[in-house]
């Protein structure tokens, strides 16, 4: 493949576009990749569409390494399917919905569990069929409320799916695993730093869950890893390890006190301290109980409930990990005070909320035995020593409190949680039957009874992977492409015209013929300046330039990575070329 740039539809911008929020979109815009379509869409360019089809190729492969068969589900959708597995609801305002000319209902995938498990049901009748998976590369769709951040976030975007079916857990299990095996053979080859964490299942549903997390400290993704071990989570996966349960009966009688203008916790605190509260200083944050009163708004549902949630005063709730434990229930701050007098602001206390029929869920450190500073329903009082399992009764638990740098590892005994920022470029599950259930997917099995397959999904966000591996791999000159992915294994710069630009489209030729891609700068119309900036914008990872030392023979080789400049002869040069590239993709890269 040989690419002019005289003749390429490509224009690269010398100053950052105003709406580029984060490195991939800033850099992808400016060297020329993609180009704003709409809000949450973009038009691939040619050198943004050779690499696009080198991730997908790569993807491709590993899938059909493990025995996935490639199919193609239409991106526009029929609403039944997705009525009867009850993700029309659930999805809400995350879907684009249409009607056609006959006023039948549509949606824009925005997945396709529904379309495989009905295939399945189709095609497959008895478990000699069985174990199958199918994958497909397709487009979707999800109506971002705020798309940002380029290709990151966006309301189209292409993405790999697959889904396996198997007539037991056992099948399941290794069907999982040989695809987590796939992913991180994808995301190594790829280029990425990526990591793998428990996650949660949210609109897919079932069991096991895992994100694969490319680091960058723009993602939207905030995760953990221990310090000790090999634990690692997406902060709405985190466990709390919860204290060991005390004797309710063990505690003093609770006391109420007067505590005027004290409707925060710090305020709280500080006047506990003061006047010895209890008989006692050196309270806390933590010693206090915090009751944070939120709305719930199940799908379909016309108005919310109330939910109360109680954790130590020392966190904050995290609506994100309150969404990911109710979900498909959307959640939000709690404001309508005058309807609901009971509830006294800055002043609510657990004793008074099963009385008033309010759901009450309470973080895991709240076992029963401990007493709290919490308050007594009353303005400007609280009560000292009101104990779980005595004085109140949750109705359960919620991981509700945000995670901290520092909190004591669910998995280990000695280790800390770290905190590090990703984007989510893959995501695996253990979906069970919920589909198979809902379309009564079932097969004859061997002892000639009816059996149901169970399902496995696992996604991958080609198109997001692109910019994750913008992200990672760039300077404070341009994009710095892995080898992998790079549009071209070579780009020639000629650094004047006449014998150098002649020289570059023939040394460009040899090159192509002999199977490298090789993008050549004949550009009459710039400076030998400008073509040097681009070529460092464009970032392929290596740069041949001809130019002062042609009538000896010799061209320059620049590697954009490490920015080592070496002087071949042509011949030299060829046969170098030929070497790393074939080297590189007999190592896999």
């Amino acid at each position: 493949m040989l690419l002019r740039m005289s003749t390429l539809l490509l224009r690269t911008l010398r100053e950052d576009p105003a709406d580029a929020e984060v490195p991939s979109h800033r850099l992808l815009l400016r060297a020329g990749y993609i180009r704003r379509a709409a809000p949450g869409g973009y038009t691939w360019l040619p050198l943004g569409k050779l690499v696009l089809d080198r991730v997908t190729e790569i993807v491709r492969s590993e899938m059909a390494a493990i025995g996935d068969q490639e199919v193609h589900f239409p991106a526009l959708l029929p609403a039944d399917p997705y009525r009867t597995s009850g993700r029309w609801t659930e999805y809400g305002d995350d879907i684009f919905t249409l009607a056609d000319r006959k006023g039948a209902e549509h949606l824009l995938a925005p997945t396709h569990e529904e379309m495989a498990a009905l295939l399945v049901k189709d095609l497959f009748t008895s478990y000699r069929d069985f174990p199958v998976t199918l994958f497909q590369i397709q487009t979707k769709f999800r109506d971002e409320a705020r798309p940002r951040a380029g290709l990151l976030r966006g309301r189209e975007f292409l993405m790999k799916d697959a889904y396996s079916f198997d007539l037991d857990e056992a099948g399941l299990q290794q069907a999982y695993e040989r695809h987590r095996t796939a992913y991180e053979n994808i995301f190594n080859r790829l280029g990425l730093d990526f990591t793998v964490v428990h996650a949660m299942s949210g609109a897919m549903g079932g069991s096991a869950s895992e994100e694969f997390l490319a680091t960058t400290p723009v993602g939207e993704d905030t995760f953990v890893g221990c310090t000790a071990c090999d634990y690692a989570a997406n902060t709405e996966a985190v466990v709390t390890r919860a204290p060991a349960a005390g004797d309710p009966d063990a505690h003093p009688v609770t006391e109420v006190h007067d505590t005027p203008e004290t409707r925060t916790i710090a305020s709280l605190v500080e006047l506990a301290n003061a006047r010895a509260l209890g008989g006692r200083t050196g309270w806390t944050a933590a010693d206090t109980l915090k009751n944070v009163v939120l709305t719930v708004r199940r799908p379909g549902a016309e108005t919310g409930e109330l939910l109360v949630i109680g954790l130590p005063g020392d966190r904050e709730v995290d609506l994100k990990r309150v969404e990911a434990a109710l979900h498909p229930a959307t959640v939000a701050v709690f404001e309508d005070w005058a309807d609901n007098p009971e509830l006294v602001r800055g002043y609510i206390g657990p004793q008074i909320l099963a009385k008033h029929g309010i759901r009450y869920l309470v973080d895991p450190r709240v076992v029963p035995g401990t007493a709290w500073l919490t308050g007594a329903n009353e303005p400007g009082r609280h009560a000292v020593d009101v104990v779980s399992g005595r004085d109140f009764v949750p109705d359960g638990t919620i991981e509700a409190a945000e995670v901290r740098p520092g909190d004591p590892c669910p998995a280990c005994e000695t280790g800390e949680l770290a905190m590090r920022r990703g984007v989510e470029v893959g995501h695996i599950f253990q979906l069970g039957r919920r589909f198979t259930d809902a379309f009564t997917v079932d097969v004859l099995g061997p002892e000639g009874k009816p059996v149901r397959p169970t399902m496995g999904c696992y996604g991958i966000g080609v198109s997001r992977a692109v910019a994750a591996v913008a992200e990672q791999h760039h300077d404070d000159r341009g994009l710095v492409w892995p080898a992998a992915v790079a549009p071209c294994d070579v780009h020639l710069v000629a650094a004047g015209k006449g014998p150098q630009l002649d020289a570059a489209l023939e040394l460009g030729g040899h090159l192509s013929a002999a199977g490298l891609r090789v993008l050549v700068d004949d550009r009459t119309h710039v400076s030998a300046g400008v073509k040097f900036t681009d070529a460092e914008l464009v970032g392929i990872p290596r740069a041949v330039v001809v130019g002062r030392r042609l009538a000896e023979g010799y061209v320059e080789l620049r590697d954009r990575a490490s920015g080592e400049r070496v002087e071949l002869p042509v011949d030299e040069l060829v046969e170098r070329l030929l070497d790393q590239v074939r080297g590189a993709h007999r190592a896999g890269v």
